[in-house]
């Protein structure tokens, strides 16, 4: 039997949350990794936002696997923890979780993927800001 312990669970805050449909995915029927990196762009940009009480923008995703496809139907969870705020950028986990359909139990989760996006603060001309103004 498995400790409770055992178990990996999400990490961060759920930011976003919705269902995977046909019209989003590929020729052959598939969900494609750009459509999940897409979303977690979307996620690191509103727990940056929130950070840095405005705008912001990606400048780099570091290195990512895919543990699983995303089928058809899949309720997707991606999840956000801010780990690290420097002067101009700020440093997010996103990790997506989804339930595939038909699954029994409506609360089992299954890890999809993980990255580091980092984010940069930007001014209202598009130039990098500090992410704690003063004033």
């Amino acid at each position: 039997m498995t400790e409770p312990d055992d178990v990996p669970t999400p990490r961060g805050h759920l930011t976003l949350k919705l269902l995977a449909s046909r019209q989003d995915t590929n020729v052959h029927g598939d969900l494609p990794g750009g459509w999940l990196v897409a979303l977690m762009d979307q996620a690191a940009e509103v727990a940056a936002s929130h950070e840095a009480r405005g705008r912001t923008a990606t400048v780099a995703i570091e290195a990512m696997d895919f543990l699983s496809p995303v089928r058809v139907g899949s309720m997707v969870s991606i999840f956000t923890e801010v780990r690290e705020i420097g002067h101009s950028s700020i440093k997010i986990d996103v990790e997506v979780w989804i339930r595939p359909p038909q699954e029994r139990d409506p609360f089992e989760l299954h890890k999809v993927t993980a990255v580091r996006f980092v984010m940069v603060a930007l001014d209202d001309n598009g130039r990098i800001r500090a992410v704690r103004q003063h004033g």
